[in-house]
């Protein structure tokens, strides 16, 4: 299988879209499944596969983000809720392990997603929800000028409490 590849400084960003998916769920054995992903993000991934992540007019597409020098997968970013006719989509983003944290890697990959969005996905806004307390969130939304539109309230179930999100957009821009 060929993959596509965005690579910045220090990272390779794999895409990975429903056709991908189907493709190594499909032809490869679990224990090349466990290797692809790595064993931190290959439980979550396999359950994400058998959820289904596509559905009437929403789909996804995020990128594995790679170390360059590695290839170690260290997290990813992407896009979810998909509204085609729309031309919008909620990005989503994580770093899988604590000492990847804290060293960049993130706003690299924002800035090449953001791009990919904008000129490849021909998105007009992109669409993000943030908890109030997810202070290194809140610093990309504000380093990558998004606006901050809104909150909902007790918006997410996680960890036995209900949790607002800020709401934030961003337009493409005009030039």
């Amino acid at each position: 299988m060929e993959f596509t590849y965005i690579t910045t400084d220090r990272l390779k960003l794999r895409l990975v879209n429903q056709e991908v998916l189907d493709g190594i769920f499909k032809n490869y054995a679990e224990k090349e499944i466990i290797e692809f992903f790595g064993e931190s993000a290959a439980e979550k991934e396999i359950q994400r596969y058998k959820e289904g992540a596509s559905m009437f007019n929403r789909t996804f597409l995020y990128f594995h983000l790679l170390d360059k020098n590695t290839d170690e997968l260290i997290g990813w970013c992407g896009y979810h809720t998909w509204y085609l006719e729309h031309k919008r989509a909620e990005i989503g983003y994580t770093i899988y392990d604590d000492n990847h944290r804290e060293k960049g890697y993130m706003s690299e990959a924002l800035t090449a997603v953001i791009e990919y969005g904008f000129h490849e996905m021909y998105l007009h806004r992109i669409e993000a929800l943030v908890g109030p307390y997810n202070r290194a969130s809140l610093r990309l939304m504000k380093k990558f000028g998004f606006n901050e539109e809104g909150r909902l309230k007790e918006h997410y179930y996680t960890g036995g409490i209900y949790e607002d999100s800020i709401v934030f957009g961003l337009i493409k821009p005009q030039h």
